[in-house]
């Protein structure tokens, strides 16, 4: 299990240019670990996250998802490979108000096709690691942020995915929450042998993520320091 880009270029209609978003960006994320991307705002973060998630495809290059090369797939395939492979942390947690913890990963399941009861015990070993196993029952509402993002995570993880895209987790949190996240993250990255891109700004949370670089201006590069 793993991701890779390479030579991916992405542009975006500017007036009557184009303006370069990613520009030929190459990238490796073994199975196992997890890689952190710093980068100012408009630096090409989140284009680079949406072309991994195959949610856009670039103008050049090739994205690997999982030992899929994503480049000839329909827009079926593409969802089918998101939906099994592809698991996503967004940086609001998005919760549905009216559904419990559990509930919300079983709606993951659900999607899937995964029987009722093994969602149910899926989701509540999912709650356990990421030490919600008490709140299974709450609703948004009753949890903390950090308790809601955790949530967040396990969601992603609900249907096993080989890839975990996880955009800026701690930029409504403070350190001592954020940092907890960060641990989580490498901790079930490294048990569940998933490919794990971490985009974020914050330096300080980067001492457990096995590789760190740098997207300036759309280009990929290893940080000066950190």
């Amino acid at each position: 299990m793993s991701l890779r880009l390479t030579g991916v270029t992405l542009t975006y209609p500017d007036g009557e240019h184009r303006l370069t978003a990613l520009d030929q960006v190459d990238l490796q994320v073994p199975a196992g670990t997890v890689t952190a991307v710093l980068g100012p705002s408009g630096s090409g973060k989140s284009s680079l996250l949406a072309v991994a998630a195959t949610l856009i495809r670039p103008d050049r290059g090739q994205v690997v998802v999982d030992g899929t090369d994503t480049t000839g797939l329909r827009q079926a395939e593409l969802t089918a490979l998101r939906r099994t492979r592809i698991g996503m942390v967004f940086q609001q947690p998005n919760l549905l108000a009216s559904l419990t913890a559990a509930e919300q990963l079983q709606v993951m399941a659900h999607l899937s096709g995964r029987s009722p009861r093994s969602a149910r015990d899926r989701a509540h070993e999912l709650l356990a690691a990421v030490g919600l196993d008490r709140q299974s029952g709450r609703r948004p509402h009753q949890l903390s942020g950090g308790q809601r993002q955790r949530v967040n995570i396990a969601r992603a993880l609900m249907n096993d995915p080989a890839v975990l895209l996880v955009d800026e987790p701690t930029s409504a949190l403070d350190h001592e929450r954020g940092a907890a996240i960060i641990d989580l993250l490498t901790g079930l990255t490294h048990r569940n042998t998933t490919a794990t891109v971490l985009v974020t700004h914050d330096r300080s949370h980067l001492a457990g993520v096995d590789q760190v670089v740098e997207l300036i201006d759309g280009r990929l590069r290893s940080p000066a320091h950190l």
